[in-house]
């Protein structure tokens, strides 16, 4: 958890509260939805990301929190760090 959480910090335009209790994060994702000139929203972001880098996000509008997205790290080590890699090449 707390791995995931400081890799999703460093990516641009990404905010990740450390929680407790769950095996989800819900990070902002705001600032990487603002500079996508191809999006309008979370939902269409979460789409773009699927698709370009295979990553699967639950977009925050769906629990009443736009631009946020919901991410479970219930897998291995392995797993979250070949989805942050992705992400990162997908954020630039």
């Amino acid at each position: 958890h707390d791995w995931l959480v400081e890799a999703l910090n460093k990516l641009p335009g990404v905010e990740c509260l450390s929680g407790d209790g769950t095996f989800y994060v819900f990070p902002s994702f705001q600032g990487a939805i603002d500079v996508d000139a191809s999006v309008g929203n979370d939902v269409e972001f979460a789409e773009n990301l699927l698709t370009d880098a295979g990553v699967a996000l639950v977009p925050g509008s769906a629990f009443g929190c736009p631009g946020h997205m919901r991410l479970s790290f219930a897998t291995s080590m392995e797993n979250l760090q070949k989805a942050v890699e992705r992400l990162q090449k997908a954020l630039g």
